[in-house]
């Protein structure tokens, strides 16, 4: 800006800012450039003695992709109340992304009119923005209306159309446009990858990604990263290694969007070194990248590391922000490290002028939590400076779960059924409280409410990828073609276990029942059914990864730690909260979660 500054001035000394062509190159680089400046570029269109179109346009486009897109609007109102400017086909598309952006349906559809009245009615692209407005306004059939009137649509027009029936969750009528296109480019590919991936429908998006390349379809960026994120969530590692060979094969340089999707990948499937392979190979790691590392540290029971990596990002001068803290603050958790964590905590106002959100002080109810300091917990909340939502008062709850505080337990437990009447984890946490006690009567009415009020318990389920393929267990199931194998080869483990000492934590069921039809359903669960297909179908040896979809519980935890020591395999279980690294007997957590 200082050398844009300069040139105009010898413009202005020369005489030749009044020429609209050299007003406009100026104008230019300060509304568009990242380096340029909105408010000199508008300051500059008031000194343009006669704005033309292209001039306005430059103008409208800036505001319509600023992080205030309102502005767009505005200074349109201004132009037709101040200007005689001939409006053209491109003005409408950033108004009507304006409008999408904001969001704002009433303009959108007085632009609509105006659209009509002007005679671009039948312009493809002014009606794909249209048709965006509309879906992203809440006005899906509206849109769908424009683009069935669309005359000769475009792959843009089938694009914008798709990622209006995904977002309101509608994959079928998506998937119909999709397959109904006569080509599709790597950007309608991109799009429902995206979708899939956004719904949490991660096995179906790497279906499709697989598809695109069987179809010899280049992947951009964009399918790349959403690519690795359904790997990451599922723990689809074979897949995830496979696009980093295709990537280094292509020779495509890791920017900071692909290279940090490739360490939340690794370090999401429990390849803590991998991860640190990729991350110290970026030439630019900026404050995500850096945050990535430090929170999957944390969550692979590295919390040292992550404190110390934490210490070398401060000395690199990138600044952390409230999500490198929420790793940090894990790190601590994880690790038992309660004075560093307090510490760390108050460093983030005084030290880094970060303001402790609602996250951070979860993390510190659970670092006291998990340490047994129930009472500094519990002051933690009290001193916090906004209302404690939902996950503030679960981490106090599963604290007095583990430390075995029935009574406070208690009363948090139906504070936060009353606080979210649907969320089945609420009520198994409560339920589990009363089961370690005895109370099978008040395990019995909670069952009754959960009942009445239509909530089922999210059934435990456990994810394993082997040869590029991802499996799916629940607990309790006979629908897997392997099924006589597995419980063939869980009876041999069982019998292993129990030689070794095992004895099963009948008090994990929470349905009052016979011992022995509580070993039965303890021996059910998805995690021990996902190990004993790994143990079928590897080779003696291999490391086996298996990704839940709750909380391992104790049974599982203890029996998993004992069969990696009798058949000497590394077993990496990742459940909803942390990585369990189960080598030799011992688990990286040490015990402490």
């Amino acid at each position: 800006m200082k050398q844009l500054s300069q040139i105009h001035g010898v413009t202005i000394k020369a005489g030749i800012f009044s020429d609209n062509f050299v007003a406009s190159r100026i104008l230019s680089f300060s509304a568009l450039s990242p380096n340029g400046s909105l408010a000199y570029a508008r300051l500059l269109f008031s000194h343009i003695r006669k704005p033309d179109i292209f001039t306005a346009n430059t103008l409208l486009r800036a505001y319509a992709f600023s992080s205030n897109p309102i502005d767009a609007i505005l200074f349109y109102i201004h132009i037709l109340e101040s200007s005689n400017i001939r409006l053209d086909v491109h003005t409408f598309p950033l108004l009507l992304k304006a409008c999408s952006e904001t969001p704002c349906l009433s303009f959108g559809k007085a632009l609509h009119c105006q659209i009509y009245k002007l005679g671009f009615s039948a312009e493809v692209s002014v009606l794909n923005f249209l048709m965006q407005m509309y879906g992203y306004c809440g006005l899906r059939d509206s849109a769908k209306m424009v683009f069935d009137k669309i005359p000769e649509y475009n792959d843009a027009s089938c694009n914008i159309m798709m990622g209006v029936f995904l977002r309101y969750g509608d994959f079928e009528s998506a998937c119909e446009v999709f397959r109904e296109m006569p080509e599709r480019n790597v950007v309608s590919w991109s799009v429902m990858i995206n979708g899939y991936v956004q719904d949490s429908r991660f096995k179906e998006g790497l279906e499709l990604f697989q598809e695109m390349l069987e179809k010899k379809v280049e992947p951009n960026e964009s399918v790349v990263v959403n690519a690795l994120s359904a790997c990451a969530h599922i723990g689809a590692l074979e897949l995830g290694e496979w696009i980093e060979g295709y990537l280094r094969k292509k020779s495509v340089r890791f920017t900071v969007r692909v290279g940090t999707s490739l360490i939340d990948m690794y370090l999401k499937c429990g390849c803590v070194e991998k991860a640190f392979k990729v991350f110290q190979e970026m030439e630019i790691k900026n404050v995500q990248a850096w945050s990535a590392m430090v929170g999957g540290l944390a969550v692979n029971g590295r919390g040292e590391s992550a404190l110390k990596l934490f210490s070398q990002m401060d000395l690199n001068g990138v600044k952390p922000n409230e999500v490198t803290f929420i790793g940090v603050l894990n790190a601590c958790s994880h690790s038992g490290l309660v004075n560093e964590g307090s510490r760390y905590f108050d460093s983030m106002a005084k030290i880094y002028g970060i303001k402790p959100n609602i996250h951070h002080y979860c993390c510190m109810v659970d670092l006291y939590g998990r340490a047994g300091l129930l009472s500094k917990a519990e002051e933690v909340i009290k001193g916090m400076p906004m209302t404690p939502n939902s996950a503030v008062w679960g981490a106090l709850l599963n604290a007095c779960r583990v430390h075995g505080d029935t009574e406070q337990g208690e009363q948090i437990g139906k504070k936060l059924i009353e606080l979210e009447p649907n969320h089945s984890g609420r009520y198994v946490t409560l339920s589990n409280l009363y089961a370690v006690k005895g109370k099978w009567k008040d395990v019995a009415e909670l069952r009754k409410v959960m009942r009445d009020r239509g909530v089922s318990k999210t059934p435990g389920c456990s994810f394993m990828e082997l040869k590029g393929r991802v499996y799916e267990f629940v607990a309790g199931d006979n629908s897997h073609p392997q099924s006589e194998e597995i419980y063939g080869k869980l009876d041999e483990m069982i019998k292993k276990l129990k030689l070794d000492g095992y004895s099963p934590k009948t008090s994990e069921v929470l349905t009052e029942m016979e011992d022995e039809e509580k070993e039965t359903a303890l021996c059910r669960h998805s995690e021990k059914l996902a190990i004993a297909f790994g143990f079928i179908n590897t080779e003696p040896g291999t490391t086996i990864r298996i990704t839940k979809n709750l909380r391992v519980c104790v049974d599982c935890h203890s029996a998993t730690k004992l069969l990696s020591k009798i058949y000497t395999r590394e077993i990496i279980v990742r459940d909803r909260c942390r990585f369990h690294h189960f080598k030799d007997g011992v688990c990286s957590c040490r015990d402490f979660w």
